[in-house]
């Protein structure tokens, strides 16, 4: 297996239900299972052999969990970047160790241009209280770069200075530039409560988490509030975490869809090796070929549904899960 092609052939990956998906998915499969010693450990304690894995269902997925207490990157590599999910204080935080940030780039620049076009179609204000405020943030990290290329003079990042973003953003959209918010969930809300606007050439995106520092809303119910006060039809959002280098978005009502080298699957609640049809809630398993370095085979703690298009949605948590930054809304 040359692993350089196999890193070109991810991405050029047209439909994640295609014969093609689910062959490289196999490759990737063979290599993690070889390469990867945290996950090559879990297979064989769950009796599995990986010569015996056919098709893509048989794949076992690793709990997601384990990113918190296991060094999960292939042998002989180095981690160029270490990303780390937020948490509260005396909670045990996620580490993805990154082997490649080319990879990252790669994945979340193609997904961004498939959904949205050119980062230098947009001026992007990103309005991140918390991310902003500790080291490791994969989200900080990709907006850094969608940042640069941008190009625009007035794009960056915001941490508390609301009304200086207020008013930019009035500014902006009134200029009749293309803008992108992209904010922590907690952090839009303050910005609407303290100031109404009429934005129309504005997206307005949220990634979830409200960090402690409100209750949680319904996904409805929060998309209503800022859909009055700003002044937009609908809110967008990006669903990612520490331990994916892909995102999923949505462009209003918490539907997402996701870049062909990504897979969401639903597993049964009571056995994690069933997976539900269409409409059925279930766990969130993905697939994320672009984690080719660590695992792309992940056991969400999120619950979900698919559509019969392969988009999902995100229902909430299992029980007793630890709260994390991206997408903890939870949908009616």
């Amino acid at each position: 297996m040359n692993i350089d092609i196999l890193k070109d052939e991810i991405f050029e990956i047209q439909d994640n239900n295609s014969p093609v998906f689910e062959r490289i998915a196999l490759d990737v499969f063979n290599f993690q299972a070889s390469h990867v010693p945290i996950y090559a450990q879990y297979l064989n304690h769950l009796g599995i052999d990986p010569s015996k894995i056919s098709q893509l269902t048989d794949i076992p997925f690793l709990p997601v969990e384990l990113f918190k207490s296991q060094r999960i990157i292939a042998l002989g590599l180095q981690p160029e970047v270490v990303f780390m999910s937020s948490g509260t204080t005396g909670m045990v935080r996620s580490h993805h160790y990154v082997a490649s940030t080319d990879l990252y780039k790669r994945s979340f620049l193609k997904a961004f241009k498939r959904f949205y076009g050119e980062p230098s179609d947009y001026c992007m204000l990103a309005l991140l209280p918390s991310y902003l405020e500790r080291d490791g943030s994969s989200l900080v990290y990709m907006m850094d770069e969608l940042i640069k290329q941008s190009e625009h003079p007035d794009s960056g990042f915001y941490l508390h200075n609301i009304d200086e973003m207020a008013k930019k953003l009035t500014e902006l959209d009134a200029s009749g530039r293309k803008v992108l918010l992209i904010g922590v969930t907690f952090a839009l809300l303050d910005l609407a409560e303290k100031h109404e606007f009429n934005l129309k050439n504005t997206i307005v995106m949220e990634t979830g988490g409200m960090k402690g520092k409100r209750r949680e809303l319904p996904r409805p119910e929060l998309h209503s509030i800022l859909c009055q006060r700003m002044g937009v039809k609908s809110i967008h959002s990006e669903y990612g975490m520490t331990e994916l280098l892909s995102q999923g978005y949505s462009i209003g009502g918490g539907v997402f869809s996701t870049p062909p080298w990504m897979k969401v699957l639903i597993r049964d609640t009571n056995d994690p090796f069933c997976y539900n049809a269409s409409s059925q809630s279930g766990g969130i398993n993905v697939i994320d070929l672009a984690n080719l370095y660590s695992c792309s085979f992940l056991e969400l703690k999120d619950l979900g549904k698919l559509d019969a298009k392969g988009q999902f949605e995100v229902l909430g948590r299992f029980d007793n899960s630890d709260i994390r930054g991206c997408n903890l809304l939870m949908a009616e």
